[in-house]
């Protein structure tokens, strides 16, 4: 297992509930936040940056500042939500250092920094953890080496500014397979990626859910102790609580949600985001805090613990 430094174990506190268990609402999103503000007359092109940090602003006020933590960007939401006040002093900040999409390289995804970001960086804007993203396919583990590299050497320069850092692997299909031939091999990648990360020097992951929970149970044991949280992934919170139940009780230590908590509450208009964040979103988070907690608590986590 990669052991957390104190400072790192500091800031696993601040982003976990008071069960343990990881809890962060996503809203780093920034051409996905737009498409689901499905009111704005000239389409989500015409969402301006400002108005798009109004939104995040909102999000954080009536939902994120309910959860241990909140992950945002450094492009639209951040430095602003943390000097006007809106970020609470008890909510823990993940700074993601990710651009939105990405480069292709012989057929393989090549994620992006957000221009200018460090761990220093995400120390100056106030952050507790740090995120970053990496497209990954475990099957083809030589031509990834460049991607490992990169997770080792941020791994070091996190830990060397006292930030924890928070690696998300997304796996993904590639050109020319069929859905029958990824669904076959999905679970596989999942648990090939943990096990890659961890041996990069990963500390703490966030990703997809594997499918099942042989499948959760296999990317525990390939995380080696390492704790990982389960992604949301646009599906339906209904889909998502049956997910992070199996996943936590296979192991996982919690949730990522971002979509399948706001995608309907956000809004062009700031009393009907508020209205729906209120009233649709934050139940929905307290929800998952309460199976998180509670799977912890009961047998299979306290054998865990």
């Amino acid at each position: 297992m990669n052991e957390l430094t104190s400072l790192e174990r500091r800031a696993m506190a601040k982003i976990s509930t008071p069960g343990g268990g990881m809890l962060i609402v996503a809203a780093d999103q920034r051409n996905g936040m737009k498409a689901v503000m499905k009111d704005a007359p000239g389409g989500a092109d015409s969402i301006t940056v400002d108005g798009l940090a109004d939104a995040k602003s909102d999000l954080l006020r009536h939902l994120g500042n309910a959860a241990p933590a909140i992950l945002l960007d450094p492009e639209v939401a951040l430095p602003r939500v943390v000097d006007d006040g809106t970020l609470g002093r008890d909510t823990g900040l993940v700074v993601g250092m990710d651009a939105s999409g990405f480069a292709t390289e012989n057929g393989l995804k090549r994620t992006r920094y957000v221009e200018g970001m460090s761990a220093r960086k995400v120390r100056d804007l106030g952050g507790d953890a740090a995120k970053m993203l990496w497209y990954l396919r475990a099957d083809r583990r030589d031509e990834e080496a460049v991607v490992l590299d990169d997770i080792a050497r941020l791994v070091k320069e996190c830990e060397a500014e006292g930030v924890l850092l928070i690696v998300e692997i997304l796996t993904y299909q590639l050109d020319g397979e069929t859905d029958e031939e990824y669904a076959a091999v999905f679970p596989s990648l999942i648990e090939g990626a943990a096990e890659l990360s961890v041996a990069a020097g990963a500390k703490v992951l966030k990703l997809q859910y594997a499918g099942s929970a042989d499948g959760c149970s296999a990317v525990t044991a390939a995380a080696q102790g390492v704790p990982w949280a389960v992604l949301s992934a646009g599906v339906d919170h209904e889909t998502f609580v049956v997910q992070v139940r199996t996943a936590v009780e296979c192991g996982a230590r919690g949730a990522m949600a971002g979509r399948s908590l706001w995608k309907d509450s956000l809004s062009i208009s700031s009393e009907t985001r508020e209205d729906r964040l209120t009233g649709l979103a934050l139940p929905r988070l307290l929800e998952l805090e309460a199976v998180i907690d509670g799977v912890l608590a009961g047998p299979v986590g306290a054998s865990r613990r």
